[in-house]
Formats: structure tokens, sequence, C-alpha cells
């Protein structure tokens, strides 16, 4: 299966929370995007690694992706090195995606600076041929995405990419509360965390009213590049 869109998080939700309205919409367009999990969320206050498993079965049914995986890296201690690398350098030999999008470069939790720069170089070094992968017993095919695009998480980034998602929040409201051990189980008795507040939940539709409004749209995600975004026309952009 060869896929449009490959979406990386370093935990089940990161995906949700901050491209599923680009994800949506590119879905409705007929582009087939996928989402790989680098960790189960296991060390997460709230739920269970089991619980997480299932909102994010719920979630990507929601959204209507092609396929979604778990590369069960720990949680919390995962490195940006060789082994961790060419799993995922695998994965991507073996859906080849145009695009991926991957966590924000920069933010509060040490996963996702971390997890941003494991998939960015996983992505250059996939290109290489003289590193050798292997899936189900088959030589793979060197294979480099075209665009590496990083979401924006909890730090409010300045972006260099404005996409419009009008339309689309709603869907991207209710893959977020697919994860309702996390974000709005009224009745948990477990303790509160910056996440699982009313504000952190309203601030998913702020911030995208916010980024719409600054682009003349209704709602907008944003992403960060580390090289120059390009367009055969300056009539490309909107």
């Amino acid at each position: 299966m060869k896929l449009d869109i490959l979406a990386f998080g370093s935990h089940p939700d990161d995906v949700e929370l901050s491209c599923s309205g680009t994800i949506a919409k590119e879905v409705s367009r007929g582009k087939t995007v996928g989402i790989v999990d680098l960790t189960r969320g296991e060390l997460g206050t709230r739920g269970t690694a089991e619980t997480r498993d299932r909102e994010a079965a719920k979630a990507a049914e929601i959204l209507g992706v092609s396929m979604r995986t778990n590369l069960k890296f720990s949680d919390g201690f995962f490195e940006n090195n060789r082994e961790h690398q060419i799993e995922i350098i695998k994965i991507l030999r073996k859906y080849q995606p145009e695009i991926v999008f991957c966590n924000a470069v920069e933010d509060r939790h040490i996963d996702h600076g971390r997890g941003a720069q494991l998939v960015r170089d996983a992505c250059f070094l996939s290109g290489l041929r003289k590193i050798e992968t292997t899936w189900n017993g088959k030589r793979q095919d060197a294979w480099r995405p075209g665009n590496v695009y990083h979401y924006i998480q909890w730090k409010n980034l300045e972006p260099d990419i404005v996409v419009d998602i009008s339309g689309f929040i709603e869907k991207k409201l209710e893959s977020v509360l697919a994860y309702k051990t996390q974000f709005f189980d009224k009745n948990s008795l477990e303790p509160n965390t910056p996440i699982s507040s009313d504000n952190f939940l309203d601030s998913i539709t702020y911030r995208a009213r916010d980024l719409g409004r600054l682009i003349g749209t209704d709602h907008a995600e944003g992403f960060t590049v580390e090289r120059y975004p390009a367009v055969n026309s300056i009539f490309d952009l909107i």
C-alpha cells in the first residue's frame, strides 16, 4: 500500500490534537493517509496502554485513515539512534509516503521534540540505498518523502504553512474525544492533568479559529518546515 501522507506521533493522540483536520480534509479528497504511533503512551497519568490502544483505533476509524500501527517504542525513553531509525525507515519504505507529518520541533513534552528529530532523520536516511532493510524477507527499495512537515502542539510556535480546515473542525474534535480517558471523562477518579482541563479542550478550537482568522477562513492548522516551502506559481497561494 502506497500512501499519500504518513503522520507520525510520539504518543497516540498527538496526531489527532495537531493535524487531524488536515488529515480529514485530505481523506475526503481521496488521498490515502496512515498514522504511526511511536509509543503506546504507557507513562500517561490517566488511562492505560490498553485503553489508549482502543481509543487510537476508534480515532483512526473516525478519520477514515487507511492504516494505523504502533511501533511500541518506550514512552519517555526512546532515543534517536540507529535502532529506532531503522524501524521507521522500514515503515517509510513499506508505505512510500509523499508527505510526512511529525511532532513539533520544540514542545513541553520531551518526547515531542525527540520524536520530531527521530522521524526527520529517518526520512533522510530512508533515501540512502546503502542502508539495507527488509520487510517480510524481501529487501526494500530506498525511499525518501518529498516533504516533512512538523505540526504544532502545546507551544504556540510560529507556523511556516497554514492549512485551511474549514468544515473539518467537528471531525477533528470527534477524533480527539475518542481519547476519553485523556480529555473529557468527568467521572474519572484519576488525577487532573494539563490536558484534561476544559481550557485545554477549548484551546483546540480557539487555536484553529485564530489561525483561520489570520488567513481569512473559519479554521486552520499550522505546520513548520525545515526548508523553504516552494510553489510552482505565485497563484498557488490562496
